[in-house]
């Protein structure tokens, strides 16, 4: 066992290096602050040997102000006299002063130093959030190195482990937060079938700049909207969120039209961060018999329809208006379209057609690709909720992995409708 020998106490907060150990390269200098009420004013530190490959630097405080004034970042472990007094803070198992050393030093190591028989008290330390404690009588140099070396490392685990449970904890409140911000679609008394898809660009999200809605109002008509701010970051997220509470609120105040989209517009610049910001746009406005829609493009992509015995085909995109952000007195004209007994309507953005076509290729698929591939897919018997699946996991597919922009995807159907077919 190695020689204990006195170190004396350092109350300017310099250090003093007990024996030094060869340096090796397992080693590294450790830094103690000892807290003790020595009437003798000084701190019988073990001598560390060569072999411990650790060289301590020690300072002591000789009360718990003093110790606040000598805590900095450079310490490592801090040591504390369980004998030591001072704070009673009513406390009743003698172990205020290191409660006040623990709240004082969240991040640092701390050890407590106990009389050999007080180890009830020395056991409390630990339940208290000491990470270990050391009987005086039996203390010597590799003791002492070990503890203080388990002493950190487990903190540093403790703080890592925390971070972790912490960020998983806002993961998940994200995630529920997320959830909670998608929409639900309102469709009471409808006799259309609503299917969606949703993917946003960002890793470990489950918004993205793309947003949409639909909703019943109360005359019948069945009112759907599907957009995309540019970007697809979290700022884009709230602002898509925000565009698409806002058109719920209006379409049911009973806008539609040029005056709901001009209306969203001013929606828009009041809430981007930037007059680079904009977003494009397009709603659907289906009659309560279902066989005619009314449509407005903010440029945006024009949707896919499939009518009872005829091919897929995308509804006319020509006299649209452009998109929300980019001109002050812009016009939306509302394009009336037949859609007859059975149909399907498919809306989507931009990320389901500017997925390229191959690896390492510049080609992307584009409405005609996607017209090319919806039709082979219904043609395999695809519908609903298989269909728009399909679909995204084929447009992965060909662009040779994950999609870099969000994808959304809506399909609405009225009736069987296979493409090239009379209705079921």
């Amino acid at each position: 066992m190695a020689v204990p020998v006195p170190v004396p106490r350092q109350r300017t907060g310099s250090t003093v290096e007990s024996a030094p150990a060869r340096e090796t390269s397992g080693g590294g200098d450790l830094t103690l602050l000892v807290i003790e009420d020595d009437p003798a004013g000084t701190f019988s530190a073990p001598e560390l040997p060569d072999a411990a490959g650790t060289r301590v630097r020690i300072r002591t405080a000789r009360n718990l102000t003093e110790a606040e004034r000598l805590l900095t970042d450079d310490i490592h472990c801090v040591l504390v006299d369980l004998a030591l007094s001072g704070r009673d803070d009513g406390d009743l198992d003698g172990l205020a002063p290191l409660k006040h050393v623990l709240r004082l030093a969240p991040r640092h190591a701390v050890l407590a130093l106990a009389a050999e028989g007080d180890s009830e008290r020395a056991a409390a330390a630990v339940r208290v959030g000491a990470q270990d404690y050391l009987f005086r009588d039996e203390l010597d140099s590799r003791l002492l190195s070990r503890a203080i070396r388990y002493a950190v490392e487990r903190k540093r685990a403790d703080v890592a482990q925390r971070q972790l449970t912490e960020s998983r904890l806002r993961a998940q409140e994200n995630a529920r937060l997320e959830r909670g911000l998608l929409p639900t679609p309102l469709l009471q008394g409808s006799k259309l079938r609503f299917a969606s898809r949703y993917r946003p660009g960002r890793s470990r999200a489950l918004l993205g700049g793309d947003f949409y809605d639909t909703v019943r109002t109360p005359d019948g008509t069945v009112h759907v909207m599907i957009g995309d701010v540019c970007g697809h970051g979290p700022d884009e997220a709230a602002l898509g969120v925000e565009l698409r509470i806002a058109w719920r609120a209006l379409t049911f105040a009973g806008l539609s039209g040029d005056i709901l989209l001009s209306t969203l517009q001013k929606v828009l610049e009041h809430e981007r961060e930037s007059e680079e910001i904009f977003a494009t746009l397009c709603t659907v406005d289906i009659a309560p018999d279902g066989r005619r829609a009314g449509l407005c493009l903010a440029g945006h992509p024009s949707p896919l329809v499939v009518r009872a015995g005829r091919a897929p085909e995308l509804l006319p995109y020509d006299g649209g208006g452009p998109a929300l952000g980019l001109l002050p007195r812009a016009r939306w004209p509302r394009r009336e379209v037949q859609l007859g007994e059975a149909w399907s309507l498919m809306m989507y953005t931009d990320g389901l057609i500017e997925g390229r076509v191959g690896a390492g290729t510049k080609q992307r698929l584009g409405q005609d690709g996607m017209v090319e591939m919806i039709t082979e897919q219904l043609a395999r018997g695809l519908s609903g909720e298989e269909l728009l699946e399909a679909a995204v996991a084929q447009v992965r597919e060909l662009n040779g992995g994950e999609l870099t922009d969000d994808v959304a995807v809506l399909l609405l159907d009225r009736g069987r409708v296979t493409a090239g077919h009379s209705p079921a």
